[in-house]
Formats: structure tokens, C-alpha cells, sequence
């Protein structure tokens, strides 16, 4: 894997819309993110034709990745959040850019699609992280996504990956003023479920949103199992809810496939399982997680009983979100129940 060079205080920043354009939806949360950005990591944020453009194209929004990319005083790229069909945008995209000046690339959820592309290009990146949810929204940036930001761009080095105690499923609207200084309805955290073998084992990291990676294999766009041999899943499940019942079915689908029998660790992010428009009670939402968890624990562990997994720490769709590398190493350590990541 290539790890591009990290950053330096000044340095150029490409913020992105390659998916959903969210910045579109409410100006002044960008804004804030990008005053953020610079005020927490001194780097200067630049934006592109699409980063506030609805309903581009997918050319459109992969002409804006290949700039950056070809563009040397641009020394990293941030997706302003996710969307539904970045998967459209990943053939217009020009490998000879990214392979003569990787630059790492930080997003999560639909974001996937470039992630994995990159990772088959051998170029690592970052899964987390979106300006307009964890840089904009509410009254401050969060420790832990901070922390992570600044050791994936800037810092580098070895980081536990920690749990901050609370969790949010959803923010306020963005077109609320509330957006601006306000989280979302924050509640305690279960303690992450620890599975398999206590041995400790490291790998590079692959892996991303459920929903995506079933696109990606419908679209034959996956690694191959000897390419993950070895290696860390990353899994969790988007805003959408997904049930225990479809986690289920789709790492049985990747049992059959052979790739749970070829990587050493498997890391699931809590999910989210509330909304806007569905209110589980605080019991029936304990009851959601605990349903996933086990299907995880359950499907895994029958295709790989060597496998160490490790369900519940927060580098997916809920907030305060840990990034993590995203083909760089990280050890699950299933004696001492520690997670740590390389940047």
C-alpha cells in the first residue's frame, strides 16, 4: 500500500461533493466546517464546481476528483459527506492521477466506492468523516473525530480507537438554526461485544457500508479473498436502518463467497437504529443493536471461528465517529479487548 505524506499547517485541502451535495442543503453548516477546519488544522479548504451543486452528473463529480488529484498544491481530499450513487462516478475516474501523487482521500458510507478503488489502485485512505456532519453540525467538533482527523492528515502515529461513552443516531435538521449549536438527542453506550479467539491479531484494513458493498459486489468491483488474506473487515450499516435479519444474510453471502474465512479480524461499527421518522423506544433500540450484534458475532463465527471480532465502536453513521485507517494496519487485540489503528 501506498500511505501518502501527511500534511502540514497551510496546506491545501480539496473539499468535495463526489456523491450527495450536501453543502446545497444548507450553506451556512458548510461555512462553519470550513472555518472549522482551518481554525482546528490550520489547512485551507478549496472547493470545486460540484462541492454545492445538486443533481451533478457523475462525470461532473469525477472531473472534480481528477483535478484534485492533478492539481500538486492539493494535498488531500475530504468528501462533504456521502450519497446513493457514487458507484457511477468511480468509472470516470483516472487512475494514472491518483497513482502519480496519492494524496489520501477521507470519507465513509458512500464514499466506499472511491475507497475501494483507491485500495485497489494500492493507495490507502481514510473511512469517516464528513465536513458537513462531524466538522459543521452542532456546537463543537468532537474529541475523538478530531483527534483522528488530525492524526489521519496531519499527525500520523498509533491510535487507540477509545469509546466516547455517548452516542447520537441522527443531528438536527440541517435547515434548523439548532444545526449550528446543538447535537443530536445523545444517549449512553452498551459496551462493545468481543468474540472469538483472545489472541490479538493486525492486518490492513478493507471494508465500508453494507449497503455499498453489496453494490460493489453486484458490480464485481470487490477484491479478490487472496487480496484480504490476513486483513481487517470493516463493516457497519447506514442511516437506513438495516435490520439484524439483512446483516445477516449478507455476511452469509460473503461466508459462501469465501471472504470471512480469509481475513484474521472483523470490526462492526454501532449502527444506527433511530431517526427522524423512527422512534424506537430506548429499550427497543438496546434490543436493535443487541439483534445485530449477535447476527454479526453469529455469521462470522460460523465461517471463521478463528476470527477475532470486535462489535460496537464508532467509526460508522452514529456521532461522536473515530475515523480509521482505510488499508493501513490495526490490531484487534480480543485479550486485552483493545482496538488500535496506524495513521
Amino acid at each position: 500500500m501506498l500511505n501518502p505524506p501527511k500534511l502540514r499547517a497551510g496546506d491545501r485541502v480539496a473539499v468535495l461533493s463526489p456523491a450527495f451535495a450536501a453543502p446545497a442543503v444548507s450553506e451556512v453548516l458548510h461555512e462553519q466546517a470550513m472555518r472549522r477546519l482551518t481554525d482546528l488544522t490550520g489547512l485551507i479548504p478549496i472547493e470545486y464546481p460540484t462541492t454545492r451543486l445538486l443533481d451533478a452528473s457523475a462525470e461532473a463529480r469525477a472531473a472534480d476528483v481528477n483535478a484534485a488529484f492533478a492539481d500538486p498544491s492539493i494535498r488531500a481530499i475530504l468528501a462533504t459527506i456521502g450519497g446513493d450513487d457514487q458507484i457511477t462516478v468511480v468509472p470516470h475516474l483516472d487512475a494514472a492521477l491518483a497513482l502519480a501523487d496519492p494524496k489520501p482521500f477521507v470519507g465513509y458510507s458512500d464514499n466506499t466506492n472511491i475507497l475501494n478503488w483507491l485500495w485497489q489502485l494500492g493507495v490507502a485512505g481514510f473511512y469517516g468523516g464528513s465536513t458537513q456532519v462531524h466538522l459543521g453540525a452542532g456546537p463543537a467538533v468532537d474529541d475523538e473525530h478530531l483527534l483522528s482527523l488530525r492524526a489521519a492528515l496531519l499527525e500520523g502515529g498509533t491510535r487507540e480507537i477509545t469509546e466516547p461513552g455517548e452516542s447520537e443516531d441522527f443531528g438536527q435538521r440541517w435547515e434548523s438554526p439548532d444545526a449550528l449549536t446543538r447535537f443530536g438527542d445523545r444517549t449512553p453506550t452498551e459496551p462493545w461485544a468481543w468474540a472469538g479467539p483472545a489472541d490479538a491479531v493486525t492486518g490492513r484494513t478493507w471494508g465500508g457500508c453494507f449497503e455499498v458493498l453489496n453494490q460493489l459486489a453486484l458490480a464485481d468491483r470487490m477484491p479478490s479473498n487472496d487480496d484480504l488474506a490476513g486483513g481487517i473487515l470493516l463493516l457497519e450499516a447506514s442511516e437506513r436502518l438495516t435490520s439484524a435479519e439483512v446483516v445477516a444474510e449478507q455476511l452469509r453471502a460473503y461466508g459462501e463467497r469465501g471472504l470471512l474465512a480469509s481475513v484474521a479480524g472483523v470490526l462492526v461499527a454501532r449502527p444506527p437504529v433511530s431517526s427522524f421518522d423512527v422512534s424506537p423506544t430506548a429499550a427497543e433500540r438496546v434490543e436493535l443493536r443487541a439483534a445485530q450484534r449477535d447476527a454479526v458475532i453469529e455469521q462470522v463465527g460460523a465461517y471463521n471461528p478463528d476470527a477475532v471480532i470486535c462489535v460496537g465502536p464508532p467509526f460508522g453513521h452514529t456521532r461522536p465517529q473515530w475515523i480509521v485507517p482505510y488499508g493501513r494496519e490495526m490490531t484487534l487485540d480480543g485479550a486485552a479487548q483493545r482496538v488500535t489503528a496506524r495513521y
